[in-house]
């Protein structure tokens, strides 16, 4: 015997054991649907005919006559008539001769015509164009016009420009004065140019002395004698360049005689 034909022997086989019969649960049906199945076939209905509604045959005795759709003017009544001979039995104003003035009321004649054809044409407002997209403003609020040329004090000296002009000039007359005044007494005496140039180049010859010693001082001040050596050379140094730019900025000197 074949093993597809009987069963293997097994101890399992023998145990009885109860069939579990799983209930499905109920199939889901929505409480709208009653409501969908009448809309369907009432929208259905309406429409079985391959058409419209019948509805009544409009009778041949109806038709379109010519005109019909054109508005209407009222019909004229007893009031319209009474109106319109009263406006008739109005009489006009009396034609105007041709030596009277027209009244101004709008009214042109051929000279105001005359006038108005020969008045010069407005010109058109300057502007200039700021960007690439083409856009505009006047030339006037750009700031390119020289408005400033056209104020009342353009071109003069402002007040307080005078004021320290004269100033100045004060003090210069106050300081040549003095100057006088030394020398009359003979307490100051003028440098010459040469002697100028002379004391410059001697002021000049011992900054480069010093700056020469201060150059081959060593790079580290361990003690105090060479920091105090470096601050005096420093200051010294110092006080020629002040000397110097003196000598360099004024061309008259004067130093006392004592």
């Amino acid at each position: 015997m074949s093993n597809g034909v009987y069963q293997t022997e097994s101890v399992y086989n023998r145990v009885p054991y109860e069939e579990v019969h799983t209930q499905k649960p109920q199939r889901y049906i929505s409480k709208f649907r009653p409501t969908v199945v009448l809309e369907e076939k009432s929208t259905k209905d309406a429409m079985r005919t391959m058409g419209p509604a019948n509805v009544e045959v409009p009778s041949p005795e109806k038709y379109l006559k010519k005109h019909s759709k054109e508005p209407k003017l009222p019909e004229k009544t007893e009031c319209s008539k009474e109106v319109r001979h009263t406006c008739c039995t109005v009489k006009k104003p009396a034609v105007p001769a041709r030596t009277d003035n027209p009244p101004l009321m709008g009214i042109h004649t051929k000279r105001d015509f005359i006038k108005t054809a020969t008045v010069v044409p407005m010109k058109p407002q300057p502007i200039w164009v700021d960007k690439s997209n083409g856009h505009k403003q006047l030339l006037e609020n750009s700031g390119l016009v020289p408005k400033y040329i056209k104020k009342k004090h353009y071109g003069e000296v402002p007040e307080y420009l005078q004021q320290r002009n004269e100033e100045e000039q004060r003090a210069q007359e106050e300081y040549d004065n003095y100057v006088k005044e030394q020398r009359e007494q003979g307490s100051m005496k003028h440098l010459s140019d040469e002697e100028r140039q002379a004391v410059l180049e001697g002021l000049k010859n011992n900054w480069d002395k010093l700056h020469h010693e201060y150059q081959g001082l060593s790079v580290i001040t361990d003690n105090l004698s060479k920091k105090a050596h470096k601050e005096r050379l420093e200051v010294a140094m110092k006080q020629l360049e002040h000397d110097i730019n003196l000598f360099e900025r004024f061309k008259t000197i004067y130093i006392p005689n004592n």
